[in-house]
């Protein structure tokens, strides 16, 4: 359990990314969210909006509880009660953990916002937290306490977005775009200040840290400039395509409901 945990450090090495064993463990977590996010789906889309809800509320406690544990035994791993500066909410993908507690617990025009977040987010935080996590599994060895967690987090995520589209509880209202861009631009220039704060590289703003953003990061020579600017422009151009994909497949689908 002491390896496992990392206490005193791992002993066994790291098995590297898109080793093997990466790939098979991370499977195995896409293949159960794929399975759950579909059955539960299908279950719950006619019933009503409260029993969709109640799906929400156990996936926004349990990603909440993991990473709360996380970083409780982080900072005890460290013998320092202020590692949680490095734990802050403030990478793309652990935006969810607000944002999915604001999908299940909020009303009104937030909830919207939150739900949508989910829906265009989890699924590519949990597919790049996974398979693009260069960071965690060329460091830490696959079946350890860093790892499982982050695994099972980013699934949880892609599985609550997984469950919002099928479930159809997302509104993807024109006008909650900007409010969509707001909260992620928001998340940006917090994460930005507290990298240059502390040495952290929350959003992947500072540098690649050996996930796929090396490629731009190489591209633009680490230009201190440059790089967090494209990598925030990314971040935007992927929401502008997933609301064009997703009205442009609607508006075909009322095309072909209307034959």
């Amino acid at each position: 359990m002491r390896e496992f945990f990392g206490f005193g450090g791992y002993t066994r090495p790291a098995e590297g990314y898109l080793s093997w064993q990466h790939l098979t463990f991370v499977s195995l977590l896409v293949a159960i969210m794929l399975a759950l996010a579909i059955w539960l789906g299908c279950k719950y889309r006619t019933r009503d909006a409260r029993a969709q809800n109640r799906v929400l509320i156990v996936s926004a406690i349990l990603i909440d509880s993991i990473e709360l544990f996380k970083i409780v035994l982080l900072c005890i791993r460290h013998e320092n009660p202020m590692h949680w500066i490095y734990n802050l909410p403030l990478f793309l993908c652990s935006i969810q953990l607000i944002s999915l507690p604001l999908a299940a617990f909020s009303r009104g025009r937030l909830r919207d916002a939150a739900l949508d977040f989910v829906f265009i987010f989890g699924l590519l935080g949990a597919l790049f937290g996974t398979y693009a996590a260069g960071n965690n599994y060329a460091a830490f060895p696959v079946l350890s306490f860093d790892n499982v967690v982050s695994g099972l987090t980013h699934t949880i995520a892609g599985f609550a977005s997984l469950y919002i589209g099928i479930t159809g509880m997302a509104s993807m209202k024109k006008k909650s775009i900007p409010t969509t861009f707001a909260i992620l631009l928001g998340f940006c220039a917090a994460a930005y200040i507290v990298n240059l704060i502390w040495p952290c590289n929350y959003m992947f703003l500072m540098q690649g840290d050996g996930t796929p953003y090396d490629i731009l990061y190489n591209l633009v020579s680490g230009s201190p400039v440059l790089y967090p600017l494209l990598v925030v422009a990314l971040f935007l151009i992927y929401i502008a395509a997933f609301y064009a994909v997703y009205y442009g497949c609607t508006r075909r689908r009322r095309i072909s409901a209307a034959r």
